[in-house]
């Protein structure tokens, strides 16, 4: 099943089959979302307890996905982008503040996503397998959405970027909510489906039909290497 086809919700059933996309390269960039040090690094799991060690084993399909399809894919397609002289840019969640009193009501809230992540510690930076270089312009945000906690869409609107290509985590979180936002500022988006992952394979997929072909149009990188002509 190709892009055309796949991820679609009720509401695009029955919708024909969509173009080809047209991405200009000197108007379009691949925008990276939170793949940070944080969400990656785990304890061992023999020096955790009962419960610990139970919760490590509902994550461990998470990492498994992003250490086997997105990181790898991510980086083949941030290198084919590179190689083609297209913008790489980045997002990540990073509080000025040590103490994270500069973050969003959604980034205090007890649970998962409170998060506190003081700039220039090691959790809030982007990984090592996914680091920027150069002058890859990187934003830091404390809400959900890249658009509407930065600078980003001034930014995008400077270089001349009207085709946004979307990788990262979680894909019903941050990813979503950028995508969204994105989409209502009129950029056209597209998401990687392998560059992204959520807490759970069902959760990924359920967003990825969510947002698709409304908000966006979701295919694999390989597609959108093809689609591109590059790598």
């Amino acid at each position: 099943m190709s892009w055309k086809t796949a991820y679609r919700s009720l509401y695009y059933a029955d919708m024909p089959e969509p173009d080809d996309l047209v991405l200009p390269r000197a108007q379009t960039a691949l925008l990276v979302i939170d793949v940070q040090n944080t969400y990656l690094e785990r304890p061992e799991r023999d020096s955790l307890d009962a419960a610990g060690r139970a919760a490590y084993d509902l994550w461990t399909p998470f990492h498994e996905r992003m250490h086997r399809v997105v990181i790898p894919n991510t980086a083949a397609t941030m290198a084919a982008f590179r190689g083609a002289g297209v913008e790489v840019m980045f997002a990540r969640i990073a509080c000025q503040t040590m103490d994270g009193r500069d973050r969003s009501l959604s980034q205090k809230k007890p649970g998962f996503n409170n998060l506190l992540l003081p700039r220039d510690e090691r959790a809030s930076q982007i990984v090592p397998a996914l680091a920027p270089r150069g002058d890859e312009i990187v934003v830091t945000k404390t809400t959900d959405s890249a658009l509407t906690g930065t600078s980003l869409r001034l930014m995008l609107h400077n270089v001349g970027i009207r085709h946004v290509v979307v990788a990262g985590i979680f894909t019903d979180q941050c990813v979503s909510s950028t995508v969204r936002s994105l989409a209502d500022e009129s950029f056209d988006v597209v998401v990687l489906e392998d560059c992204c992952a959520a807490a759970t394979d069902e959760l990924h997929r359920k967003e990825l039909e969510i947002i698709n072909n409304i908000y966006c149009h979701v295919m694999s990188a390989a597609e959108l290497r093809e689609m591109m002509g590059i790598g």
